[in-house]
């Protein structure tokens, strides 16, 4: 679709790269007085990717918010893209989303076809989740703003969060790395046409296939791999879980023109906040090249899960995986904590 203004230029930043650094952000919700209750299972204490309330014995609710700035110049792929970045979460807590709100900031260089057509892809991709969109919030600005506002549904005693990763686990990640790199580096016309055709039909893909697949077995914890990169939200991981993740390094799915184009120095400003927030507890023990950390501390808009499952289901998980995420890897190990979160293997 054509749009006489190029969305991405109304932004300073785009998608998951336009997020606060985690480390930044930890220090603005420090020292906040907050209500407490017994039927709160996960709260933001340990950066998990949604909330969760006890309803009954077989209900908890979830929810979620996520917006960002346009990371494409189509409207109605820039809606598709925020709203199924936002869903992303209540799968990542194993459960089903089922209501939203849109959440939107409308600059005064958008249309009415390109305000429309935001909405027509947000509204798309919530019909294939089998979520119901019910109203939300519009505002104007100086950039333009959409996601989405999501609540959903899991059972209190299958709840997975990014805190419950076990020694002797197994990693396995569902979408390949590279999106921040090759998403900044298209901005400077770096990136062929084909390739970016790939990279957002990928950021377009729901999370639900990965979901529905994860939930039939025993997963101790789970996140999803979005602005925080791989290395910020495993680092998040590992913190709450007490453990030292083990990252081969060889084995990491991505997408392989963002090798090149990070030793070019395409490197999106949010990689470099990754890294202040998480680096200290990587170990690069393998000697791999600074491209290939860049890739992994890259912030990825609209990525894959990420989540821990005993070694005796890893191989059968994967296979079925595979039939639906052919991109879907076994990327590492879980142990007891050593002395770093991370150790790149």
């Amino acid at each position: 679709m054509e749009t006489q203004v190029k969305m991405t230029k109304l932004a300073k930043c785009a998608g998951c790269g336009a997020k606060v650094g985690a480390g930044t952000l930890a220090k603005m919700l420090d020292g906040f007085k907050t209500h407490t209750d017994p039927r709160l299972i996960v709260g933001y204490d340990k950066s998990d990717d949604a909330s969760v309330y006890y309803l009954d014995k077989n209900t908890a609710l979830v929810q979620t918010t996520d917006f960002f700035p346009p990371i494409v110049d189509d409207p109605y792929l820039y809606g598709q893209i925020a709203a199924t970045n936002a869903i992303s979460d209540i799968y990542a807590m194993g459960g089903e989303p089922k209501l939203a709100l849109n959440i939107m900031c409308v600059s005064d260089q958008m249309d009415k076809k390109a305000v429309q057509e935001v909405l027509r892809g947000g509204y798309d991709k919530a019909y294939e989740a089998g979520l119901i969109i019910t109203g939300g919030h519009t505002i104007n600005g100086a950039e333009p703003i959409y996601g989405l506002a999501v609540s959903g549904f899991v059972h209190p005693d299958k709840v997975l969060t990014n805190s419950g990763a076990l020694p002797g686990d197994v990693l396995i990640l569902t979408k390949p790395l590279g999106v921040g790199i090759l998403t900044t580096s298209a901005k400077a016309d770096m990136v062929e046409p084909e390739v970016m055709d790939r990279i957002y039909k990928q950021m377009a893909t729901l999370n639900k296939a990965a979901r529905d697949i994860m939930v039939k077995y025993s997963v101790h914890s789970c996140t999803d791999v979005t602005g925080f990169s791989l290395m910020g939200h495993g680092y998040e991981m590992a913190q709450g879980s007490g453990a030292t993740l083990h990252i081969k390094s060889a084995d990491v799915p991505y997408h392989p023109e963002a090798y090149e184009l990070a030793e070019m120095g395409f490197i999106p400003s949010g990689a470099y906040r990754n890294r202040e927030f998480a680096e200290a507890g990587v170990k690069n023990v393998a000697g791999i090249s600074r491209a290939l950390e860049d890739i992994f501390f890259d912030p990825q808009t609209s990525g894959g899960l990420l989540f821990a499952i005993p070694a005796d289901e890893a191989e059968a998980c994967l296979a079925e995986l595979k039939q639906a995420i052919p991109a879907a890897a076994i990327i590492g190990y879980v142990t007891e904590e050593l002395d770093a979160s991370i150790y790149l293997e």
